[in-house]
């Protein structure tokens, strides 16, 4: 999700409508009776067929341990998650998915930046320190073990973007070299609630950090930082905080070669309103300026330096591939995947609780693929397609394994008719609505709405699609190479306390537990039945793909089409040389 998300639990009112409430939930098929677990697997749980909300339970309890550390890349806590999920998949019946491995190994760059830090930032004639983790974060992904800026100009740049569909450049006119851009989060018009902008509150991908940074970059820029708030990123600065203290990681250059910054990070809100102030210039006239056409560049009248110094590793860390060989269409494949990693420790802390356990981000995720992994392993007749269950790396830090999975992919990525991605289930009990995230995307979703219907509910997008939690989760690096992607998740209108009762249980989960060492197992409040439900439809979404020889497409006018057909055709043309 990537430093991500608040994801689909976004705290909103659903925009669905709903049907009448079922007097339970519809009964799907029933699975054989589970196989024997394999020798070598840590746990005295009896597995049993199907999806189980007691064998999900312990997988969650497991993967959330105080004793797999926050299961930060890199770490032990790394080795005994992954160990765990190939024992889990050996345990199932899969097959090593990586030619005979069970691991994908993906290189990573480890940059912790030093938490002492205080930049120094000149402005209205006087000059003060910064404190990291209060008043800003920074980090840089170059690579170095230091970086220095000595009185970098500070230019703001609106929303920092170029969008030539758009007609808007925030950038046109400058030169860049050596200055440091300031800009907001989200599109232009957010702020503003200005519809004719952009898509109006649906976040585009410009306006993700993610792009802000790497858009800063290619502009030749020194350094980049967001002014943070929390509408706009629909997180608090305490996820900021936590998401960019200890390690950071990325891949190496050689595997992503795109320009990278020196420098970039987060302002809060406090120091930035005090450093336009310091300019002259008012914050919130600021947001109105920034989402006007023909806006240009604005000098803050300011400079900053900053010594960064940082421990760099070279490291690696590990996607887990499984696979189910297909019956007779064994060359195509359905993936589904989930990310492993989390936060892991955070050792400078004093006092409380310093493991992020990430039990709902995402060993849910986790625990559901295993359980479908299950589901189709016990399945008869056994599905034509390949299945293929990947447990990613990274996605906390920009959604790294699965980048690297699409470039160096188990199957080729033309013979993946679909890609399931499950990350943050909901655990607040059964709904009447199921999320799709990006809503209105791709065939897929053709597939899951009789299914939702057979389950007494109906489909609905985010109900914050100003959140971008389409960006934010690993699918999105297939979407960007063509192949369709589906991300789901719970609704938001519960059977026991409707759309009060989701809004209520978001919000906890938002400002108590999110990217915080408060996201821990607690059987005593999940209401599992919902969660289980969730995974029943995901897993017969796939069921009915791996059964024949449909190959669902983005869309009319989605951006992700056009890469998906060039790919198709490029397949039928081969097939046809081959004859």
């Amino acid at each position: 999700m990537s430093r991500k998300i608040l994801l689909c639990l976004a705290a909103t009112v659903a925009l669905a409508a709903c049907k009448r409430e079922p007097e339970a939930a519809p009964a799907l098929p029933e699975q054989p009776a589970a196989a024997t677990p394999a020798a070598g697997v840590a746990s005295t749980h009896a597995f049993s067929a199907g999806i189980d909300p007691g064998d999900f339970g312990e997988l969650v309890k497991t993967l959330a341990s105080d004793e797999f550390e926050g299961r930060g890349p890199g770490t032990a806590g790394e080795e005994k998650t992954v160990t765990y999920i190939r024992d889990q998949m050996q345990r199932i019946g899969l097959q090593p998915g990586n030619g005979d491995s069970w691991f994908q190994e993906v290189p990573m760059v480890e940059t912790s930046a030093d938490a002492a830090t205080a930049p120094t930032l000149e402005a209205g004639g006087k000059s003060r320190a910064l404190t990291f983790g209060t008043d800003i974060v920074v980090g840089t992904r170059t690579g170095q073990a230091e970086v220095k800026l000595d009185g970098s100009e500070l230019v703001f740049v609106g929303y920092g973007v170029d969008a030539p569909e758009q007609q808007w450049n925030d950038y046109a006119g400058q030169d860049w070299k050596g200055k440091t851009v300031v800009m907001f989060v989200n599109d232009p018009g957010f702020h503003t609630n200005d519809a004719t902008l952009f898509e109006g509150k649906r976040m585009t991908y410009y306006g993700r950090w993610t792009y802000k940074f790497e858009e800063a970059a290619r502009k030749g820029a020194a350094a980049a930082l967001i002014v943070h708030d929390a509408p706009g990123a629909s997180y608090g600065w305490d996820v900021v905080r936590n998401s960019w203290s200890g390690p950071q990681y990325d891949l190496p250059a050689k595997d992503d070669p795109a320009p990278r910054l020196p420098v970039q990070g987060w302002i809060s809100a406090a120091t930035a309103k005090q450093l336009f102030a310091d300019a002259g210039l008012d914050l919130e006239q600021a947001y109105e300026d920034a989402s006007k056409r023909g806006f240009k560049p604005v000098p803050l009248k300011a400079k900053w330096s900053v010594d960064l110094k940082s421990t760099i590793a070279q490291k690696t860390s590990r996607n887990v591939v499984g696979v189910l060989p297909g019956s007779s269409r064994a060359d195509e494949a359905v993936l589904y995947m989930a990310h492993w990693d989390h936060l892991g420790k955070h050792e400078g802390e004093t006092g409380g609780d310093n493991i992020y356990n990430g039990a709902v981000d995402n060993a849910t995720g986790v625990a559901g693929i295993l359980e479908i992994a299950g589901a189709f392993a016990q399945q008869e007749p056994r599905p034509a397609r390949s299945v293929v269950f990947v447990a990613v790396t990274l996605e906390e830090s920009g959604l790294l394994g699965s980048q690297y999975y699409v470039a160096h992919p188990t199957f080729p990525l033309d013979k993946i008719a679909g890609v399931i991605n499950i990350d943050a289930m909901s655990v607040a009990g059964r709904a009447r609505d199921i999320t799709v995230v990006g809503s209105g995307s791709s065939e897929l979703e053709d597939i899951l709405k009789p299914i939702a219907a057979m389950q007494g509910r109906v489909l609905h997008g985010e109900a914050s699609p100003q959140n971008g939690s389409y960006f934010r989760s690993d699918h999105f690096n297939f979407a960007k190479a063509g192949v369709p992607a589906l991300y789901a998740d719970g609704g938001e209108d519960l059977r026991e306390g409707g759309r009060g009762a989701g809004r209520k249980a978001a919000e906890d989960y938002g400002r108590n537990r999110y990217h915080g060492p408060g996201d821990e197992y607690d059987p005593a409040s999940w209401k599992l039945e919902g969660t289980i439900e969730d995974l029943q439809a995901m897993y017969e979404v796939g069921k009915e793909l791996a059964a024949g020889g449909a190959w669902p497409n983005w869309y009319e006018g989605n951006p992700f089409k056009a890469a998906r057909d060039r790919m198709m055709a490029g397949k039928a043309k081969a097939a046809a040389g081959a004859h």
